[in-house]
């Protein structure tokens, strides 16, 4: 392949050591220029070549002059240098870079040129700025969303102090909005904001402020498109605006799951180079009305009941999870039902097939319309054989401790390959999880697995299907009237002999409700489908680990 072609190069000074400084469209690239004695000693003992630095032009944050004392001209700012410059160079200037350290963090690296006369290095802040601004893709106006109370409740603080200094230097303007109450973000984004006046949406808080994000922006899309959302098959238009999120909250699994880490900084800086995600969305719906979307996690028993139970918990803060988790394990509860589903038979893989996801996925780089048999009619019924025959929907009944529908890997700190490794983020698909009762000791193996890499799935009570769309019947149908029955359909369970009924071994409540990326959902009965890449982020995927992390130095 043909290189592109250079635009400028010339010998600068970088820490008191003259380098070749070469720019061309794709890069930015500074060798060290060896002396006479060098190139002797390296033709005697054959040394090996002395290596270059290369960063991509895409990765450059900004540039600006600087004086070679230290202080930024155009900001007012000091810098450090480290070492007295030669008295030869005089003039400089800096080019801030996106520099990767471990565990897929990013930081931001300065470094400081410095040249012979003035006009050299304007000549190359010029040429540095207009190759930034030939960039398409790169945001100039963002709207950011700050949840002061979620996680910690230290999201406006993380912003003010990691990431609008960034913003800042790269010359990207924000308008921002601290949220009052919840909904505030997504009702203010179904009604009161000029979208087209930005490049993009930007949340700093928790995945419950990512959710408010996503539903206020979808709802928004399909208004203006004139799409029903409470149309179970309507085929939804995907959000042309893109979304940042700035991870402050207790978990930020979403964030984990598209960047690799939960750091504030990592994902400004993929923000503001421009980078861009699509991402599923899964509708949920009961009959002819819609609930709401999920992007990561829908959990209906175990992951349903430790949300409801940690609901009652808040004033425990983030460790009310831990709590409710405990709880929720030793009470062990099970629920019965009928899960039917549609396979995805159209060369997607299988939950167990360990092609995990990663940035410039090839499965997910197909953006073309879902495989025929997204097109299948959506009736089924009881009689529906359990075997898979091309498009037809296949279906389960018994007992089941948990339900999962993961639309991502759902990875985060405590669980790094998340409840369904091998998922996918964009390739219109979830990876349907049941887990059928079993005795304790084999439950907390299989949620022991969610913390190692160990094959979560090769138990006998699990199985995983890779799924477009599944339903969930509980065997005691819900009404309108009263949506929580007591077991055998006798009406609610009131007072101590309903809390004794479920505290009775083997008798277990007919009804969990559903975890839907954190928020409860109050239904057993629902319907699921998985509308693909109907939103974009503002990150790349998770990178593959380079030799420097392996080795465990940045």
């Amino acid at each position: 392949m043909e290189k592109p072609p250079r635009l400028l190069s010339h010998p600068l000074l970088l820490k008191n050591r003259v380098y070749e400084v070469t720019l061309n469209r794709a890069q930015l690239t500074w060798k060290k220029l060896q002396t006479k004695k060098k190139l002797v000693s390296r033709s005697i003992h054959n040394s090996r070549k002395h290596g270059s630095v290369c960063v991509p032009v895409s990765e450059i944050l900004a540039v600006r002059e600087t004086e070679v004392d230290g202080r930024t001209e155009s900001g007012g700012r000091w810098q450090k240098t480290s070492q007295r410059p030669a008295e030869a160079y005089p003039y400089a200037f800096t080019v801030s870079h996106v520099l990767r350290v471990k565990r897929h963090r990013w930081r931001c690296r300065d470094v400081t040129f410095q040249c012979a006369d003035a006009a050299v290095r304007q000549q190359w802040v010029q040429a540095v700025r207009d190759q930034l601004s030939a960039l398409a893709g790169r945001p100039k106006h963002l709207l950011v969303y700050i949840n002061p109370h979620g996680g910690r409740k230290q999201g406006k603080q993380i912003y003010e102090e990691r990431v609008a200094p960034l913003f800042s230097r790269a010359s990207v303007s924000t308008c921002v909005i601290v949220t009052e109450h919840a909904n505030h973000a997504r009702d203010h984004l179904k009604t009161d904001t000029d979208l087209k006046k930005y490049d993009g949406v930007v949340c700093v808080g928790g995945d419950g402020m990512f959710s408010e994000i996503v539903h206020g922006l979808i709802a928004r899309t399909q208004r203006d498109a004139g799409v029903d959302q409470n149309r179970r098959e309507e085929k939804l238009t995907p959000c042309a605006i893109r979304i940042g999120i700035i991870p402050a909250g207790s978990t930020d699994c979403i964030c984990y799951a598209t960047v690799g880490a939960n750091d504030p900084v990592t994902s400004a800086l993929h923000i503001i180079v421009g980078d861009s995600q699509p991402l599923d969305v899964c509708s949920v719906h009961q009959g002819g009305r819609f609930l709401r979307y999920s992007v990561s996690l829908l959990g209906y028993g175990f992951y349903g009941d430790v949300l409801m139970d940690s609901e009652r918990k808040r004033w425990m803060g983030p460790v009310r999870y831990d709590f409710s988790g405990l709880k929720m394990f030793l009470t062990h509860n099970y629920y019965e039902g009928t899960v039917s589903f549609l396979p995805a038979t159209d060369g997607s893989g299988t939950p167990r097939d360990k092609t995990t996801c990663r940035a410039g996925c090839s499965r997910c780089r197909c953006s073309g319309p879902l495989g025929s048999e997204d097109g299948q009619a959506s009736g089924t019924g009881d009689d529906v054989s359990s075997g898979e025959h091309g498009g037809d929907w296949r279906t389960i009944r018994g007992r089941f401790l948990a339900i999962n529908a993961a639309s991502m890997s759902c990875a985060c700190p405590r669980s790094p390959q998340g409840l369904s490794p091998a998922a996918h983020l964009a390739d219109g698909t979830a990876d349907l999880i049941l887990v059928r009762t079993c005795s304790r000791a084999n439950f907390l193996r299989h949620l022991l697995r969610h913390t190692s890499r160990d094959d979560q799935f090769d138990l006998s009570f699990v199985e995983a299907h890779r799924v477009r769309k599944f339903r969930f019947t509980p065997r005691c149908s819900e009404s309108d009237g009263d949506p929580w029955p007591a077991p055998g359909g006798a009406g609610p369970a009131k007072g101590l002999f309903g809390q004794m009924c479920q505290d009775r071994p083997g008798c277990a409540p007919a009804y969990s409700s559903w975890n839907c990326d954190g928020e409860i959902l109050p239904h057993a009965s629902i319907d699921a489908g998985v509308h693909r890449q109907l939103i974009r982020l503002f990150a790349r995927g998770i990178e593959q680990a380079s030799p420097l992390e392996d080795i465990g130095s940045p």
